[in-house]
């Protein structure tokens, strides 16, 4: 996975926002947490340094009540950063209500016209992608039980069924929430 960015180092991000799915922000953040934690076990520099991040800095609840604090604010990490960046876009069970704050979709953007970025999404966080223009005429997945809405959506099928990730560059997405 993002084959296409090599660094030696690379900021992990990963968006929190309200109702964001748990294991979809969870998950990403214990892979790239152990990936370190095992390189220097093994005498190497930490490869990523992996943070969450909101919109505004402030804390959010995940869908199901948890209450989440991020390390900060996307601008303000993002543009503290040195190294090649990362942003995990997780999903939600509540699409619409996501969907409809345009400060995430236009944050999303934002970070995704920055130089040397890759933006992934974990299961329907492919929708914020596709909301904020990133799916457009490029290959795609997301959970197999949103396929055909995000198609529709698209209106394109640029969708990959059966596979648990495709990697189209820049632009990252994994299929469910373990796929992540």
């Amino acid at each position: 996975m993002f084959a296409t960015h090599q660094t030696e180092h690379m900021d992990i991000l990963i968006l929190l926002y309200e109702d964001v799915d748990l294991l979809d922000s969870g998950g990403p953040y214990e892979v790239f947490l152990t990936a370190s934690r095992l390189a220097v076990r093994d005498g190497q520099a930490a490869p990523f340094d992996v943070r969450t991040v909101t919109i505004d800095g402030g804390p959010v609840t995940a869908y199901g009540g948890l209450g989440l604090t991020p390390h900060g604010s996307l601008e303000s990490i993002a543009s503290a950063s040195a190294s090649a960046s990362v942003l995990i876009v997780p999903g939600t069970i509540d699409l619409t209500g996501v969907l409809a704050n345009t400060a995430i979709i236009r944050s999303i953007e934002a970070f995704a016209t920055e130089a040397d970025t890759i933006i992934a999404s974990v299961c329907t966080g492919a929708f914020l992608l596709a909301e904020a223009g990133l799916l457009t005429d490029t290959a795609w997945t997301t959970h197999w039980e949103d396929i055909d809405q995000l198609t529709e959506t698209l209106g394109t099928d640029g969708a990959r069924r059966g596979v648990a990730l495709v990697d189209s560059g820049d632009v990252v997405t994994a299929a469910g929430l373990s796929s992540g």
